[in-house]
């Protein structure tokens, strides 16, 4: 039993240290701190603390427990664990649908915006252009919508390094429309609507983002009766916990707000 006991202990420490290292490399390699690991670093720092001193940590619990207000509390953080977890695995199966929802032929392309660095597209932008020129190849009748304003610390609007990327890789500069306003997703999508209503665009569509954020999008889209599908683009390995995390936090907002 001691021995079953300390290889837990290892077990959980290594999975929180693998954990820590994955989402503390986005700050080392390319600065991006934001909710996700910033809430995944606190998770795993919390759970190799755990690990290390869980001896003193049960004894301190067995204590607390023998309380009536101990009983109460403890009662109230794991039944929270349980639904938290059932909440991620359900947002998870939702995400992993949604990326793999077919779009239909000839739809027209939204591209959301993502970080631009100078002219050239951030790695996850380029990966969502990536995806967005293969679906306009096979489908040469897509109009497509470039969809991001111009953060504060960008050079030019995201619109416009998207379309710089997509008339550099052969697409047709008629073919593509500049929305250069939006700051967030559902911007990206609202704007997106209003050139497609002005032009007399198809009305089906074809999101082309991270597959991790294909879902919100979607639902999004879903509320202005949008058709939609999915035009995904791989996420990186290494970005994949920190944006993964992130957006758990944010369809968790759009559900409650």
């Amino acid at each position: 039993m001691k021995h079953l006991k300390i290889m837990v202990r290892l077990f959980l420490f290594l999975f929180g240290a693998a954990g820590f290292s994955g989402f503390i490399v986005p700050v080392i390699r390319r600065r991006i701190l934001n909710i996700g690991n910033a809430s995944g670093i606190a998770v795993c720092m919390c759970l190799m603390l755990y690990a290390a001193f869980m001896p003193a940590i049960h004894e301190m619990l067995r204590a607390f427990w023998r309380k009536t207000v101990g009983k109460v509390v403890l009662g109230i953080l794991a039944a929270g664990f349980v639904c938290a977890l059932v909440l991620v695995i359900i947002m998870t199966t939702l995400m992993v649908k949604a990326a793999t929802a077919r779009p239909a032929e000839n739809a027209t392309v939204i591209v959301l915006g993502c970080k631009v660095y100078g002219e050239r597209p951030s790695i996850m932008l380029e990966a969502r252009l990536d995806a967005a020129l293969e679906y306009l190849n096979a489908n040469p009748e897509s109009a497509c919508i470039v969809s991001g304003g111009q953060g504060s610390d960008e050079l030019i609007p995201e619109a416009e390094c998207m379309y710089l990327y997509l008339t550099s890789h052969g697409i047709a500069a008629e073919r593509i429309y500049q929305e250069d306003k939006s700051t967030t997703t559902r911007e990206n999508i609202a704007f997106s609507y209003e050139i497609i209503k002005e032009q007399g665009l198809n009305d089906s569509i074809a999101i082309a983002t991270n597959e991790f954020h294909e879902y919100r999008a979607g639902k999004i889209a879903e509320n202005f009766g949008l058709e939609y599908g999915a035009v995904s683009g791989s996420t990186v390995l290494w970005l994949l916990p920190t944006y993964y995390a992130r957006e758990l936090l944010a369809i968790l907002y759009e559900w409650v707000f």
